[in-house]
């Protein structure tokens, strides 16, 4: 009875770790986001596939669990990272939920009777926002906060909280779901607060496609950020106080000049 939840990274199979290969290569059904069980066609055309669109997540984790409970190894496939605003969370809460035992590996002890349980394993995977950060060039080399915009499942009064906390403590921001057709004044409105703590002229980074085929990479500043083309395959990177740009590339001294002295 074995569930795994495996990061897919960008979506290429170059960018996915050997064990996340391994896992999806074994298993005997696939679980994902459409999108997401496209983009690795190549290691799934044998399998048995559950796939949903957006906005089924629950549905599409509930099947993966159901299908592993019956015996039939199934990996539940995310893009970037499982754990990084993906499935491996929702995972948990159901099993919460349904009373389902999870053990990293299943003890030598008999199960018989109807009590629920499953062998979980959680693949990492390259995340957005890791991706993101190396075309870019290297803007989280120091401290830094990640914060979605969608506000679908979190309150935007909440949002706004933690964007105003983040600027005042001078974090590199890292955005993700900055915009889509439904929710298009978000980021205005995450800009504005911004700029009441950091100059605008702040350096950004903005990467759409982050290593798949539409991959796009541009800067600008935090005044300018609300012209820039975003959707919601782009994460973007708003310096700190420390960020520079250094020819095509942004990056945040770690401090070492402060200790050190770096030879020109």
């Amino acid at each position: 009875m074995k569930l795994y939840v495996v990061g897919t990274g960008p979506g290429s199979v170059a960018h996915m770790s050997n064990r996340a290969v391994e896992v999806i290569e074994q298993a005997d059904c696939i679980a994902g986001y459409t999108t997401y069980v496209d983009l690795i066609k190549e290691l799934v055309e044998d399998k048995k596939i559950i796939s949903t669109g957006m906005m089924k997540e629950v549905e599409r984790v509930e099947r993966a669990i159901d299908m592993a409970l019956t015996g039939v190894s199934c990996a539940l496939v995310s893009g970037g990272d499982p754990g990084i605003y993906a499935m491996a969370g929702l995972v948990f809460e159901l099993c919460e939920q349904k009373n389902i035992k999870l053990f990293r590996t299943i003890p030598d002890q008999d199960f018989s009777g109807t009590e629920k349980y499953l062998e979980l394993e959680v693949v990492p995977g390259i995340p957005a926002l890791a991706a993101g950060a190396a075309l870019v060039g290297a803007p989280l080399t120091h401290d830094f906060a990640a914060i979605s915009l969608s506000d679908l499942l979190t309150e935007w009064k909440k949002i706004e909280k933690r964007l105003t906390c983040a600027a005042m403590a001078d974090f590199v921001i890292v955005l993700y779901n900055p915009k889509s057709k439904k929710r298009d004044w978000q980021l205005k409105r995450a800009q504005k607060l911004i700029l009441e703590h950091r100059d605008g002229a702040t350096p950004v980074g903005i990467v759409t496609g982050a290593m798949r085929e539409n991959q796009a990479v541009s800067f600008s500043r935090l005044d300018e950020l609300d012209k820039a083309a975003v959707g919601m395959q782009t994460v973007l990177f708003i310096g700190s106080s420390a960020s520079l740009r250094y020819m095509d590339f942004l990056f945040t001294p770690r401090g070492y000049a402060k200790k050190y002295t770096l030879q020109k």
